[in-house]
């Protein structure tokens, strides 16, 4: 409780405007929560519109009856008019000489007004359908292609049955990924906060309710690791399991350690790609490794970078908040993420040396085209990221750039050729 920042809750600003008012008109303020004392306390002080707080304490939770009680001792039997949102507040409209609703829970509208003199609903949310896509990252679904490397790696993309447990690969491996994203953003709640873009994600905007947050990311864990056990191959389940472990560590500490954390993400990535191999009983190669852990550090310390690079601009110069870098750390990023870019390209030219590439490839030294490509696409998302111009996620932003997109259509015709 003593780490919340009560300065950048996600407050309703109609609500704030609905108190201001009413203390223009000389109306007496009370904050009366079930939140605990100390947090009440803290949050009537930095929002210093309140006369009083009625609270939890370690002999009362202020809550449902016992909140109405606590009213009704205090100011008498419609004595009061009070603003909540919950099922918990329909006993205290009961007794309060009108109510104000606000942003309500499924059918606590209608139970008020039966219960209450209604006098007002304050419906702010957003698009519920909206906050819930963005909060489970359907978008990132995309980095889960990765699964499919092995396939198309072993030229058997033609193969039906293998191209069907790759669907369902991808299937598990998006839905145990949007579990580990809920889950992050509810532990990265006070970061997310005071971070510049991170505070309009989902939960730490208040948008959805922290309570479905701790329902629904169980729930999609188990349905991604019943699925698997019941559809795939059981060697499957044992790399999503890494992957979850892994992201979890990350979640919960990895990330807050210089170099361990985009070591730890780039590993995640490549996870994707041993996922792949297990589902469809395929074999990984030396060349698809090395290639993923060093274009995908490449791509991790992009991130890193984009993201100081903000702070630098703002005028900040102490240690980036949940991270292990500081706005200084700008050159030797730069340094490091363009030299694993490179690396990858050299692992890619040595694979065209290899005995067992000429028995996949018709025409091998075709490849060779790639390599000028990759580095031309490496470079320039470096160049991007210097100047300030890179997505906080590159994979988004390769996503949506044309130049990218022209670059990946490229490659695919170079290695078509060469088959």
């Amino acid at each position: 409780m003593s780490d919340i920042d009560v300065a950048v809750l996600p407050y309703n600003q109609q609500v704030l405007e609905l108190m201001a008012r009413a203390k223009a008109n000389g109306r007496h303020l009370v904050l009366a929560t079930a939140t605990h004392r100390i947090l009440a306390e803290r949050i009537a002080d930095h929002l210093g519109c309140f006369d009083e707080v009625l609270s939890t304490d370690n002999t009362l939770n202020l809550s449902a009856h016992r909140k109405k009680d606590t009213l009704v001792d205090r100011f008498g039997e419609g004595g009061f008019e009070y603003v909540g949102n919950s099922g918990d507040d329909i006993e205290v409209w009961r007794s309060a000489e009108s109510a104000v609703v606000v942003n309500p829970e499924r059918g606590v509208e209608r139970r008020a007004r039966k219960a209450a003199n209604v006098t007002a609903v304050l419906e702010t949310r957003r698009s519920q359908l909206r906050a819930w896509m963005k909060a489970l990252r359907l978008h990132q679904w995309m980095k889960n292609i990765l699964v499919f490397v092995p396939l198309l790696a072993s030229h058997n993309l033609t193969d039906l049955s293998l191209l069907a447990e790759g669907l369902l690969a991808f299937l598990f491996f998006g839905i145990c990924a949007s579990s580990v994203y809920l889950l992050n953003d509810l532990l990265d709640l006070n970061d997310d906060r005071h971070h510049p873009t991170k505070k309009h994600r989902p939960f730490a905007a208040g948008i959805i309710p922290i309570k479905l947050g701790l329902l629904a990311f169980p729930g999609l864990l188990f349905t991604a690791f019943l699925g698997a056990w019941l559809l795939l191959p059981i060697e499957f389940l044992g790399v999503l399991l890494v992957y979850y472990a892994l992201t979890l560590g990350y979640s919960l500490w990895l990330k807050r350690f210089m170099a361990v954390d985009v070591i730890a993400l780039a590993s995640l990535y490549t996870v994707r790609i041993i996922a792949g191999a297990a589902a469809l009983s395929l074999p990984l190669t030396f060349w698809i490794l090395g290639f993923s852990v060093f274009i995908f550090l490449s791509l991790a310390l992009v991130k890193r970078y984009a993201e100081l690079h903000e702070a630098r601009i703002q005028g900040k110069k102490e240690r980036a908040r949940g991270r292990g870098y500081y706005p200084s750390d700008l050159e030797m990023i730069s340094s490091l993420g363009a030299a694993s870019g490179y690396m990858a390209v050299m692992v890619l030219a040595l694979y065209i040396q290899d005995d067992a590439t000429r028995t996949l490839y018709s025409q091998p030294q075709i490849i060779w085209l790639a390599c000028p490509v990759l580095l031309f696409w490496i470079t320039r998302v470096w160049l991007l990221t210097h100047r300030g111009e890179m997505h906080d996620d590159p994979v988004i932003f390769a996503a949506k750039d044309k130049v990218s997109l022209l670059t990946g259509g490229l490659l695919a015709i170079i290695f078509f050729i060469a088959t």
